[in-house]
């Protein structure tokens, strides 16, 4: 299994690309600002073929890329229904921060070509790969992470691309337009705290860490085993 991964723009989103193989069919996880040409340089090394981006949430330096990349590879993009209005309305979900540093920026927000709705639960089948897709409000009311099997070392059986629900030491913001942090504890108490320990956490920014690390480790999720008495 192949899973590069680069921090794209002003903001540092992990971007992913993840694939059965080099020189296979891949999916983009989240591609942020300026994460155009961090994408083709990946995919000229490791002679992969795009075929679908999978969206975590819809905030901007998230998708700011979408669009060019979905159109450069003929790509799918995913993304859940109450996510998806920030495809063309970004402002809709950022903080006054974040709107300065896109001033000056020349740039029209639109959706892809093609845009399909997740649901909770769902499996979608990608490029040779199962995504397990786990619907996470909180950070965002559309915020999903998405679970699939690691092939390549025994002690791993699943990787967590997280988004912006789970950091290594944190947990997402949930002051931000659409924000609600009751459903941000739910969301790790529901869909978090059940994974195994040995689960890998890929997060939308910052380095990786496990489930195991961060329900020994992280005071937010230190918090919610204490009160459910795990």
């Amino acid at each position: 299994m192949l899973i590069a991964a680069f921090p794209a723009g002003p903001w540092a989103t992990n971007c992913y690309l993840v694939a059965v193989a080099a020189g296979e069919e891949c999916v983009i996880v989240d591609p942020g600002m300026n994460a155009s040409d961090g994408i083709a340089d990946v995919v000229r090394e490791h002679r992969l073929r795009p075929s679908a981006v999978l969206l975590t949430h819809g905030h901007i330096d998230h998708v700011f890329s979408v669009v060019p990349v979905a159109g450069a590879y003929d790509a799918t993009a995913y993304v859940h229904p109450e996510d998806r209005h920030l495809l063309t309305d970004p402002a809709a979900g950022i903080s006054p921060e974040s709107a300065a540093l896109l001033l000056g920026v020349d740039y029209s927000f639109a959706e892809p070509d093609e845009v399909r709705e997740l649901g909770d639960g769902q499996v979608v089948e990608l490029a040779g790969l199962s995504f397990v897709v786990d619907h996470t409000p909180g950070h965002t009311p559309g915020s999903v992470t998405f679970r699939t099997p690691y092939a390549g070392a025994d002690d791993v059986p699943e990787v967590l691309l997280s988004g912006d629900v789970l950091f290594a030491g944190s947990i997402g913001r949930t002051d931000l337009p659409g924000g609600d942090h009751p459903s941000m504890l739910q969301s790790l108490v529901s869909k978090v705290l059940p994974l195994d320990d040995a689960v890998v956490v890929l997060p939308g920014h910052g380095p990786h860490t496990t489930i195991g690390r961060e329900r020994a480790t992280n005071p937010y999720l230190l918090d919610l085993v204490s009160a459910e008495g795990r």
